[in-house]
């Protein structure tokens, strides 16, 4: 999943980025209101941390902004302030939730998972691809019962490619979805995931689910 998040104090941003891409979030950064409406408008985005006080624009402008032009990314907003009035001017415009400063980003990542999930109540949380199994809250993954244990960013890959069985991904798809926007398509880090998934996923089994085709990308299903 990607998330966008604006906030102009750098050090808090370096700190919340960190966390977001421990997490498996893929992050595009921007420390700006002008940026950050740009970007959310430009882009699809999963989920938006947005702050209130911001150079440029301030984040309620942003979000009155994005919810008029029908842009639904669920948006989380960061006051410093914290005050009451604030924050119902923040939710009467649209924000989904809302943390004041100083927060504890254990916390800031509870409610930015809880916020994908009610917004996309369709993308299930058990996926099945023929004997192959991904529980993504408990973040389990077994094939024909045994378990097959993942980094976070194998899981982020495997998961992205079980949510669309029998479809091929380019490498800068998977990269754009994956990993960061901005990130070098140039380098061979899909192919090196797709072989480490390859050899926990495939190996030892007769039927084979990660498909490489050739010159177009990968896709993972049942048979090619």
């Amino acid at each position: 999943m990607r998330v966008l998040l604006a906030e102009d104090e750098k050090k808090l941003s370096n700190f919340i980025r960190k966390a977001l891409r421990e997490a498996g979030y893929a992050v595009d950064e921007v420390h700006d209101g002008e940026a950050a409406l740009e970007q959310v408008t430009q882009q699809p985005y999963d989920a938006m941390v947005l702050d209130i006080m911001m150079p440029k624009r301030d984040g309620l402008s942003v979000l009155k902004l994005a919810r008029e032009r029908q842009i639904s990314t669920p948006i989380l907003i960061l006051t410093a302030r914290g005050e009451v009035s604030e924050r119902i001017e923040g939710l009467e415009l649209g924000a989904d939730d809302y943390m004041a400063k100083p927060f504890a980003m254990r916390e800031l990542l509870a409610r930015v998972n809880s916020m994908t999930r009610r917004a996309s109540p369709e993308k299930s949380t058990l996926l099945k691809v023929g004997d192959l199994t991904m529980n993504v809250l408990t973040r389990e993954v077994t094939r024909n019962g045994q378990k097959i244990h993942l980094a976070l960013r194998e899981f982020a890959l495997l998961e992205f490619l079980m949510r669309s069985p029998g479809r091929v991904h380019s490498r800068t798809s998977l990269c754009e979805h994956v990993w960061d926007h901005h990130f070098d398509t140039g380098t061979n880090v899909v192919d090196v995931y797709i072989q480490r998934l390859r050899r926990k996923v495939d190996d030892g089994h007769q039927v084979k689910l990660l498909h490489t085709m050739r010159g177009v990308g990968y896709m993972l299903q049942k048979s090619p």
